[in-house]
């Protein structure tokens, strides 16, 4: 069994006082697709850490939803706790993905600028990988058209927006469409890079 950690967002209710700790339903399916078991964790940095040591999990997955705190959003704790669990990932090996906002904090651990962008949340989208291309899926308003080393564009969208990253030497992959939200007939690309990308049994 290939266990990954997944991290989640963080659900404001202010009518409540409440902050809780979600993840869209649709993950679990998904990653059981490409041989995964998701490990969710809390945003809590401490709790977070430890649960990661202990349970010795195979890889990292950083999800989407909330901005990042210094683009606005309003969830700071989850901004410190993934970047807590990338550190334990790089000191232990551990492959790392970064979905939507889990790739614009890669992109941002890695020094690339996020800019405002228009014309990416859509259902529907054209991305151009490696000489091809493909259609996946576009909800964000914050995106990076340079990087640099370590990083290296996989895939660009419109506009020359950066829409997946991989690190040059290190297993960090950063992926800016939800894999998990597209229909299945889209997603079977998806399954195969997150299979090898983690290690997990064909």
């Amino acid at each position: 069994m290939t266990c990954v950690a997944v991290t989640q967002r963080v659900v404001v209710d202010p009518a409540h006082g409440v902050r809780s700790d979600a993840l869209d339903q649709r993950w679990w399916p998904f990653l059981r697709s490409c041989g995964l078991t998701g490990l969710p964790v809390p945003n809590d940095v401490d709790s977070a850490v430890r649960l990661v040591r202990v349970a010795s999990v195979d890889g990292l997955l950083l999800t989407g939803g909330n901005d990042l705190a210094e683009l606005g959003g309003e969830a700071p704790d989850r901004d410190r706790t993934e970047s807590a669990l990338l550190d334990v990932a790089h000191e232990s090996g551990l492959p790392v993905v970064g979905v939507c906002r889990g790739m614009q904090m890669l992109l941002r651990r890695f020094g690339a600028s996020l800019h405002r962008v228009t014309g990416h949340v859509t259902e529907r989208q054209p991305v151009w990988i490696e000489g091809g291309s493909r259609v996946v899926n576009s909800y964000h308003n914050w995106g990076a058209t340079e990087i640099r080393s370590p990083l290296r564009a996989w895939a660009t969208g419109p506009g020359g927006v950066i829409k997946a990253i991989r690190h040059e030497t290190e297993p960090v992959l950063g992926l800016m469409w939800h894999p998990e939200r597209l229909p299945i007939e889209l997603a079977g690309e998806d399954r195969r890079v997150l299979r090898a990308h983690f290690g997990a049994e064909p």
